[in-house]
C-alpha cells in the first residue's frame, strides 16, 4: 500500500482541509479509518472519495446559499469513498507496496521502533487487568521485547510484517478483555457504536458497518484500561 505509515495522517489531513476546519476525528473516524487500511483501500481512492464527497456538499451548499448542515464525521465520506474504490479496480489502478528505504525516511529507523515496542512493553507488563487479562498482557509483553531484539539485529526488515504481528498481539488481548469485561460496559459501548453509526447507516455497507463497531469497541475498551494502541502508526503520533 502507497504511503503506508501515512495513511491515516493524510486522511485526517485531507477530511479537515476540505471541512476548512481542524476537527479532531473521533472514535468512530479512526476505527473507520482502520478499516479501510485493513481491507487494502488504496490511499489514493480514500482521498478521492473524501474529494468527490466535498464536491458535492460545496454544490448544495452554494444553491442553498450555505445554509446545510456541516460535515461532522468521515464516516460522511465512506460511500463516496466505496464508489472511488470501485472506480479504480475498473480502471486497473492498484497500489504499489511501500519500500524499507522509504519506511526509515519516514522516521521509522530501527531503535526508534525498537525502544517503542519496549516501551509499549512496560506498560503491558505492568498492568493490572485481572486473572485472565493479566496472563495475556504479560505474554504479549514478552513477546515484544522478542520483537524489539529482531528490530535490532535486522534494522531493514520488513515493517508491515511487523505491523501485522502487533495488530495480532492486540487482537489477542483485546479478546481477553472482552471476555472478563462487565456485561454492563460491553453493552453500554455496543449502544454508543450504534448511535454514532446511525446517521451514517445508509452510507455505509452492513460488512463495514460491523468492522467499524469492532475496531471501535478494541479502542475504547484498550482506552479504558490505559494499554497502548501497538500498531507502529500509533508510534508516529507519540
Amino acid at each position: 500500500m502507497q504511503n503506508y505509515f501515512n495513511y491515516f495522517t493524510e486522511i485526517e489531513e485531507r477530511f479537515q482541509q476540505r471541512r476548512g476546519s481542524l476537527l479532531m476525528l473521533s472514535t468512530l473516524d479512526w476505527a473507520l479509518i482502520e478499516t479501510w487500511r485493513e481491507a487494502g483501500i488504496p490511499l489514493e481512492a480514500v482521498l478521492r472519495g473524501i474529494d468527490t464527497a466535498f464536491d458535492k456538499y460545496d454544490a448544495k451548499a452554494l444553491k442553498a446559499g450555505g445554509k446545510i448542515r456541516k460535515v461532522n464525521g468521515l464516516a460522511w465520506c465512506s460511500q463516496s469513498v466505496m464508489e472511488a474504490v470501485e472506480q479504480a479496480m475498473e480502471a486497473s489502478i492498484g497500489s504499489a507496496p511501500a519500500n524499507s528505504s522509504s519506511d526509515v525516511e519516514s522516521g521509522f529507523e530501527a531503535e526508534r521502533v525498537a525502544a517503542y515496542l519496549e516501551e509499549n512493553a512496560a506498560k503491558l507488563e505492568g498492568a493490572k487487568l485481572g486473572a485472565v487479562g493479566d496472563g495475556v498482557a504479560t505474554e504479549a509483553g514478552a513477546r515484544l521485547r522478542v520483537l524489539a531484539s529482531g528490530v535490532r539485529a535486522e534494522p531493514h526488515g520488513s515493517l508491515e510484517d511487523l505491523d501485522r504481528t502487533l495488530t495480532v498481539l492486540e487482537e489477542k488481548i483485546f479478546a481477553a478483555l472482552v471476555t472478563s469485561a462487565p456485561e454492563e460496559e460491553m453493552v453500554a459501548l455496543r449502544k454508543q457504536a450504534a448511535r454514532e453509526l446511525a446517521p451514517y447507516r445508509g452510507k455505509m455497507q452492513a460488512t463495514q458497518i460491523k468492522q467499524v463497531q469492532q475496531q471501535f469497541l478494541q479502542k475504547r475498551i484498550l482506552e479504558a484500561r490505559k494499554l497502548p494502541r501497538l500498531s507502529l502508526f500509533y508510534m508516529s503520533h507519540g
